[in-house]
């Protein structure tokens, strides 16, 4: 079942010098309303917190606005858009629209449920903002409340503060929402918030964003559930877009994209690790003109947090303080700090590595992406840590790809035996006779039965590394903006665009505007690696056919595949392939040489040799 968005438009009803909102009159979550409350705020207004100039130290800046205290926009100071023409400060977080249609601020308040009865649409209500403040460390507060009135006696019964903080040199900022009880009566409040909201797409080929939240476990441990923009999009019922996990307690949620995440965090009560206070948490999925599709521009994705329901003392007060996250997805950043580092802030880091388990994966790319920096501290280009990088793994790797190729190409002349061609054709479809009449031509030439097992064994072993490093160069928020040349990849998170065009949509290839040479280079190394490579004896005419389809699919399929990938992982895959290349060169001379040496060392299996492999005496080195 799809989601359907409905546009509405709100109506305010103005009263000078205040905003009057009544509870609603057809709650969908709670019976019907009392008519005795209703919500007062003030006239709409936009606040301005932090800048864009990194020389102020704020690492980000935010559009607050009084339509439920919520978050408008935040931008980035330190990263921009990518855009060649006209780079901008990076939106990480954008206006967008709650699945009922009504707009979507990040940490807007939405719904306040009076003593289950009374309910309040909060992010239909510009709340009375006040003017910026400075403290004397530089921090930027901002405060916006709003009132909930007894309307038979005309008093305040509910007070809500919601007050913002942003501290420069850090990508946090702190938010307070503070419940107070204005009346001689015990009250009873449940809200919900809207979290992070409105990330943007990183990644003009993959949309990548997830919405995630994070637990911690009996055993301490954090762990996480992941959503993604696909699955939020199928979605058909709430209960498939909850963020739970069974006997653990929640940390914090997250909207993320390829580089980029946005944390809030609701700070837990006194002597507990985990927040008690809030229940649900469910991601959502939108896109305005309703189209369902991926691609254009308008989709994104959200967190809605709900509370438990609070009691309220006459007079009494309670505040609820989230701490937010705004930043890069950086492994060193979040092992810096040690509130990141403790509340599993690297749960938001994906390597892209589907077919492997992350417990193997997660920890081999984060010693590559720390090797990385490692490098690029003596050598200050990307690219050239990516290359030396590589070709590090290619030698440390090398005496299991020289023992997978060994074992491949004995098995490759075995094959290529007429005795064993002529059995294959002669008994290819009954299998245990095949097989039985060829172990024995292995027996004749002592091939072992292991030695095709032994040629795949090593690239098993290798397998896992590929994956990780491949996921480290992806997944490296370093790269981003990177230049290996001035003239040629000045962005490696981007194709390396040697010159730019008018757009133009092909087939396979999609929207092209740049002429990218990597992918074509790439597929040059392909074909000279597939040309090294040690070729399997086809069974068959059929077979051999499908084998030169095959060494001529590799340099063709990869380029058009990755032709927009960024320039960055192609580079690596370019960098690796003609490591193989070499490496496979290698490898041959070694095998040449190592049959020329069996040539001279063995003697041929005969009926006198009793069906052995004889080993000849070595000559001395003179004659008595």
């Amino acid at each position: 079942m799809r989601l359907k968005i409905i546009l509405a438009v709100v109506l305010i009803v103005f009263c000078s010098p205040c905003v009057t909102l009544a509870a609603d009159e057809t709650p969908s979550m709670q019976p019907a309303p009392q008519p005795g409350f209703s919500a007062v705020g003030g006239n709409p207004k936009n606040i301005t917190l932090g800048s864009l100039d990194p020389n102020t130290g704020f690492k980000f800046m935010l559009d607050l606005t009084s339509r439920g205290a919520g978050i408008s926009d935040a931008k980035l100071s330190e990263f921009d858009d990518r855009d060649h023409k006209n780079p901008q400060p990076l939106a990480i977080l954008s206006p967008t629209v709650n699945l009922d249609g009504t707009p979507a601020f990040s940490m807007a308040s939405r719904t306040l449920i009076l003593d289950n009865q009374s309910q309040f649409r909060l992010d239909k209500l510009d709340w009375i903002a006040s003017d910026v403040e400075t403290s004397q460390n530089g921090q930027q507060i901002a405060r916006f409340e709003a009132i909930i009135k007894n309307k038979t006696t005309g008093q305040p019964a509910i007070k809500l503060i919601k007050t913002y903080r942003v501290t420069p040199k850090i990508y946090d900022l702190d938010c307070d929402l503070t419940v107070e009880n204005l009346s001689s009566d015990e009250h009873k409040i449940q809200f919900e918030l809207t979290g992070p909201a409105g990330i943007k797409r990183d990644d003009p080929r993959t949309d990548s964003r997830k919405t995630i939240a994070a637990f911690r476990d009996i055993r301490g441990e954090v762990i996480s559930t992941v959503l993604d923009i696909s699955k939020l999009k199928k979605a058909a019922t709430p209960e498939n877009r909850q963020l739970n996990q069974h006997n653990a307690g929640f940390l914090w949620a997250a909207i993320t994209c390829k580089y980029f995440t946005a944390i809030v965090i609701p700070t837990p009560d006194a002597n507990t690790n985990f927040c008690n206070w809030i229940t649900d948490k469910s991601g959502w999925f939108t896109n305005p003109d309703g189209d369902y599709q991926l691609n254009s521009g308008d989709e994104t994705i959200g967190i809605d947090l709900k509370s438990t329901v609070i009691t309220l003392a006459p007079a009494g007060n309670k505040t609820f303080n989230f701490k937010f996250f705004l930043g890069p997805k950086d492994k060193s950043l979040f092992d810096k700090v040690p509130m990141y580092k403790n509340l599993g802030f690297v749960n938001t880091m994906d390597f892209m590595a589907c077919c492997c388990p992350a417990a193997m994966i997660h920890p081999l790319a984060f010693g590559i992406l720390w090797t990385l920096k490692w490098l690029y501290s003596f050598i200050p280009n990307y690219g050239i840590v990516i290359i030396i990088l590589v070709l590090l793994v290619r030698l440390i790797l090398h005496p299991l790809t020289r023992l997978s190729q060994v074992s491949m190409s004995k098995y490759a002349k075995f094959n290529a035996l007429p005795e064993v061609q002529e059995i294959r054709k002669q008994y290819g479809k009954n299998i245990m006779e095949m097989n039985r009449r060829i172990g024995e031509v292995q027996k004749k030439y002592g091939v072992s039965h292991s030695a095709a097992v032994m040629g795949m064994l090593p690239t098993m072993v290798q397998m896992p590394i590929w994956i990780a490093l491949y996921g480290a160069v992806y997944a490296s928020i370093d790269l981003r903006g990177a230049q290996f040349l001035p003239f040629w990849i000045t962005d490696l998170s981007a194709p390396d665009a040697l010159f730019r065009f008018k757009a133009v949509s092909l087939p396979l290839l999609g929207t092209l505007d740049s002429f990218n040479l990597l992918p074509i280079l790439m597929g040059v190394a392909f074909y000279l690696q597939q040309k090294l490579m040690p070729a399997q004896a086809a069974a068959d005419p059929q077979a051999a056919q499908q084998q030169k389809i095959m060494m001529f699919m590799m340099p063709v399929m990869f380029p058009l595949m990755l032709y927009n990938s960024p320039s960055g992982l192609n580079l690596y895959i370019m960098a690796s392939v003609f490591g193989g290349v070499i490496e496979q060169y290698i490898i041959k001379k070694h095998i040449a040489k190592q049959e020329l040496v069996e040539t001279e060392n063995f003697v041929a299996v005969t009926s006198k040799t009793g069906g052995k492999v004889k080993k000849q005496k070595p000559k001395p080195f003179f004659k008595m």
